[in-house]
């Protein structure tokens, strides 16, 4: 039997990707177990919480028509149908960026006592922030991560920071955003003269920002998640495209190929899922987390970590699923029976 019985999924964002995160959390929501859970699907933009659509348990799903949306009463996380007060007593968190995966969504669930998807605020506020979860794997001898320059908007950079920067980091170089994602924000720089457009671009996103060496080699990723008690390493996917990087429209507009399972032989996968399971226990996550790495001639870069991956019909972790012979609504149930063990 269940152990939970209304399940809210929560999408939207307050930052760029919230349009991804509608598409994830519907995909979720379309996916859970229907006879098993009644399943809510709450849109969270800018403190506007309301239901857009439900489907009560072994029901059709219905939709709410914008304007006659009933509002999430954010005092116990609860909201009233046709009449009846429903408390939600699980909650699959699917709001790519602020505040699903920076920690501020958990830390209002963790509050209320409410069970969730994902990694605890803690974890999620040091994994959505790229340069502090680097410090936290630097010492990890299953990975390597790349030099880089952290920059914080305002700070006074002077007329020789871009010749230092290209000096420490050799050119090209990415900078970036240190909590974005979706690759909004990034830009791969050529020469010193790119720097300055590169960091406007980052600062657009955020108030802090990296600047990081490039890598060559092969962009792998990889998931995992816990299941009875272990962590589960699922395929891993290489991401091959003719963009400088994968970009935004490499992820979401198809200019990508993404093979999976990597043809990378037994050693290399296997090289890759234990990196995998070893740095989601290291930071001690929960739910699935996907991670980001280069695969270079010295070893195994870390790219990111991935707390709330995408997970659109197309997305790399619904692909993993797939190849890994479970079905999604399966897969989603275990995701929310073994939340927090």
């Amino acid at each position: 039997m269940a152990k939970y019985g209304n399940i809210a999924v929560i999408y939207g964002s307050d930052s760029s990707e919230w349009e991804v995160s509608c598409r994830s959390g519907e995909f979720v929501a379309s996916r859970i177990d229907g006879e098993a859970y009644s399943v809510y699907e709450i849109f969270a933009r800018f403190g506007d919480w309301s239901l857009v659509a439900c489907r009560r348990r072994n029901s059709m799903r219905v939709i709410f028509p914008e304007g006659e949306r009933p509002q999430v009463d954010k005092t116990d996380f609860s909201v009233t149908v046709a009449g009846e007060k429903v408390r939600m007593d699980f909650a699959y968190i699917m709001q790519h960026g602020n505040p699903g995966e920076n920690g501020l969504m958990q830390g209002y669930l963790e509050m209320l006592g409410i069970p969730f998807s994902s990694c605890s605020s803690f974890v999620s506020a040091v994994t959505f922030d790229k340069f502090s979860c680097k410090n936290y794997l630097r010492d990890m001898d299953c990975v390597k991560c790349a030099d880089d320059i952290f920059i914080r908007k305002g700070d006074d950079l002077g007329p020789d920071f871009a010749g230092n920067v290209v000096e420490k980091l050799g050119l090209p170089f990415f900078v970036k955003p240190t909590d974005g994602g979706s690759s909004f924000g990034v830009t791969k720089v050529k020469s010193a003269e790119g720097l300055d457009a590169a960091l406007s671009l980052a600062f657009s996103e955020g108030r802090t920002v990296l600047a990081e060496k490039f890598i060559q080699g092969r962009e792998v990723t990889c998931a995992a998640y816990r299941r009875d008690g272990e962590t589960v390493a699922l395929p891993v996917i290489e991401i091959v495209t003719d963009r400088e990087f994968f970009d935004y429209d490499a992820k979401y507009n198809g200019l990508s190929r993404e093979i999976c399972p990597a043809e990378l032989g037994q050693e290399l996968t296997d090289m890759i899922q234990d990196a995998s399971r070893k740095i989601y226990e290291r930071l001690g996550c929960s739910g699935v987390v996907r991670v980001d790495y280069i695969l270079a001639e010295d070893g195994l870069y870390f790219l990111e970590v991935n707390t709330i991956p995408g997970m659109t019909a197309a997305s790399l972790v619904p692909k993993m699923v797939r190849t890994a012979g479970i079905g999604m609504t399966e897969f989603l149930s275990s995701i929310i029976e073994n939340a927090g063990r």
